[in-house]
């Protein structure tokens, strides 16, 4: 006979115990947290997610020489980077590295790169948690991609023409950005984006109480990517998403206590939606009615309590995601700590606003769905999909039927629960956050993955699904382990993006080094040659398959060496690369492209430098050699 644990649970011969991290997870939550009772449905068998799997082959294979219909855009987490993939075939094809270092194109080590990053302000690390596509009316535009690092309260933009990160902006007065989201009409002006953490103001070390410290609301300028403004509020910003008219944005909001530690965060039964008019915020900001903090000149308005600026819906309990329904008519806010989501009728905030009507009643529905909601996606048909994150569920539930049942009405709203492997974050629907959404798939974002992959030791990768969403049932067909917490990400239509194949010369990526070759009198595209200024020395060379324009260079030991490639090449994919042996160098020149590296030879002797992107039958032949005097 087997023994039991404390809990009842059998324990294996070897001592381990049959616990499955569903229950475990659950039982914690419940014990110190939520307080409910049971755990959802029982777990589908192998031989279940098996046949779904089979049914929906068809749908999910794209064969040899096929293209996906979806390009899907996931956060890198811990990686600090984007990855990219194709929907629905779950393939990675491209890593697009934004806050880390990247030895295979040279991110956070070529000059190009460093300029982004910030140079003096770089850090090595990254915490990437939501990509979000720019819009015009409503509809992904296929402009840029935008992310945040919430380790180092950041911002980055990726142009997707060619799916490199260029610019990086640092929010200042604020720390930790989590939630963030786009301006959805006329189009993305804005990036919103909430900081979640309260700190005093001056954060000096002068003060440490909770009573003087504050988070804020954040607004950067899509094209200069500059903050163009802040709000402060009351309680800890989680995430955001905006209307479809300009005019709001809607931020869940927890730690409405102001507590220090776990359990004061969740003393209230009810938290925040705090609501921004955007139009009141522009209008404060143009009148002059802000002010400044420490260094920066970002305008900061004040919206907290009975601001005119903003208004707090209160919501149960530590709310999290809050999501806009594609027919704009609607926020859901998911309670986390409560069963329930909360459904804002956006077309009632201009009365809540003009204080018409009570902060409540804005809420038109709000669904018993199951333990844990996190976040809702949508189909485009009327339904909404929730993740469960303690029951290990998604619950497909009808808004429509929603509402009916909180104004009394006797009806169902909930469609299918769907059990997901295992503790789902983040979801997203094909085009979900557009005008646009399909209603065609859903992946769900699990944060763990016990038993769905070969073992790799304690470390677990995560556990990416994908969903059938077409018909009347959700069907689970596909698992895809990931690395390093992805946390969310955002599919979109593939003629949606329109991608260089080669790089136009005039790209403004590499205008450093232009500017820079002008003033040496160099012609990127032609010259090969060394110039001396004291002990800085610029190496200009073209590559064409299979050798670089110099095949040596000589400098004397100490000199800071900036080496300039150019790949004169014209044929899409023959990409070439800049390794210097033993100095920490290495970056990737695509077709069209100048790149530079700044590196000190503080070495004498011969040091070999190669192609290390491979790009021609005799790639192995591609080389050089820097020659370094002894000083």
């Amino acid at each position: 006979m087997k023994k039991k644990d404390e809990l009842g649970t059998e324990v294996a011969e070897n001592g381990e115990s049959g616990l499955s991290r569903r229950r475990f997870l659950g039982a914690t939550a419940l014990a110190g947290a939520v307080g409910a009772a049971g755990l959802g449905g029982a777990v589908m068998t192998r031989e279940s997610f098996a046949a779904a799997a089979k049914e929906a082959q068809n749908k999910i294979h794209v064969g040899p020489g096929e293209l996906d219909e979806y390009y899907g855009f996931w956060s890198g987490g811990h990686q600090g980077e984007v990855r990219v993939l194709g929907v629905p075939s779950m393939r990675e094809i491209m890593r697009i590295p934004v806050f880390n270092v990247d030895s295979a194109t040279g991110w956070g080590i070529t000059n190009e790169s460093k300029d982004i990053l910030g140079r003096d302000k770089t850090y090595l690390n990254g915490d990437c948690h939501h990509p979000h596509v720019s819009m015009t009316d409503g509809r992904y535009d296929g402009k840029y991609l935008f992310i945040n690092d919430k380790a180092n309260t950041r911002v980055a933009r990726i142009r997707l023409d060619i799916m490199k990160c260029d610019k990086i902006t640092h929010i200042p007065n604020v720390q930790a950005i989590h939630g963030l989201r786009l301006q959805k009409v006329p189009h993305t002006k804005y990036v919103f984006c909430n900081a979640e953490y309260m700190i005093p103001h001056p954060n000096d070390g002068s003060d440490f109480s909770m009573e003087n410290s504050y988070t804020m609301f954040n607004a950067l300028d899509a094209e200069t990517m500059e903050v163009a403004w802040q709000v402060i509020v009351d309680g800890n910003l989680d995430n955001t998403d905006a209307d479809y008219t300009g005019k709001y944005a809607a931020s869940t909001c927890y730690n409405s206590e102001k507590a220090t530690d776990l359990a004061g965060t969740m003393r209230n039964d009810r938290d925040w939606v705090v609501v921004f008019n955007i139009e009141r915020i522009e209008e404060a900001v143009k009148n002059g009615d802000f002010k400044t903090l420490g260094d920066s000149k970002v305008p900061v308005v004040d919206g907290r309590g009975k601001s005119r600026l903003t208004r707090y819906i209160p919501v149960p309990k530590n709310p999290h995601g809050v999501n806009t329904s594609p027919d704009g008519k609607y926020f859901i806010a998911a309670g986390k700590l409560s069963p329930t989501c909360s459904v804002i009728a956006i077309d009632k905030l201009d009365d809540v606003f003009d204080d018409k009507i009570e902060l409540r009643d804005v809420i038109v529905a709000e669904p018993e769905l199951g333990l844990g909601p996190l976040h809702t996606t949508y189909d485009g048909r009327g339904n909404a999909y929730t993740t469960l994150f303690i029951d290990s569920q998604v619950a497909k539930w009808n808004i429509a039927d929603a509402i009916k049942h909180y104004n009394g009405e006797k009806v169902n709203y909930l469609r299918q629960k769907l059990d997901v492997h295992y503790q789902p974050g983040h979801n997203h629907a094909s085009l979900t956050e557009s005008r646009d959404a399909d209603g065609k798939w859903l992946v769900v974002l699990s944060k763990f993955s016990k038993d769905r992959f070969l073992p790799v030791g304690p470390l677990h990768p995560e556990n990416d699904q994908l969903i059938d969403i077409s018909g009347e049932e959700m069907k689970l067909v596909h698992d895809g382990p990931a690395f390093a917490e992805p946390h969310d990400c955002i599919l979109v239509r593939r003629d949606q993006i329109k991608t260089k194949k080669v790089y136009t010369r005039d790209d403004p990526y590499f205008a450093g080094a232009r500017a820079q070759a002008e003033k040496d009198g160099v012609t990127l595209e032609s010259d090969n040659k060394v110039i001396r200024d004291g002990n800085k020395v610029r190496v200009y060379m073209t590559s064409v398959a299979p050798m670089f324009g110099l095949n040596e260079f000589k400098v004397k030991q100490g000199d800071e060496v900036t080496v300039y490639v150019t790949n004169q090449d014209t044929i899409e994919d023959v990409t070439h690369g800049f390794c210097m042996v033993n100095h920490g160098v290495s970056m990737e020149i695509s077709p069209q492209q100048t790149s530079s590296v700044t590196f000190v030879a503080d070495r004498p002797g011969v040091h070999w430098y190669y192609c290390n992107w491979f790009c021609h039958a005799l790639h192995m032949e591609m080389t050089g050699r820097m020659l370094v005097e002894k000083a």
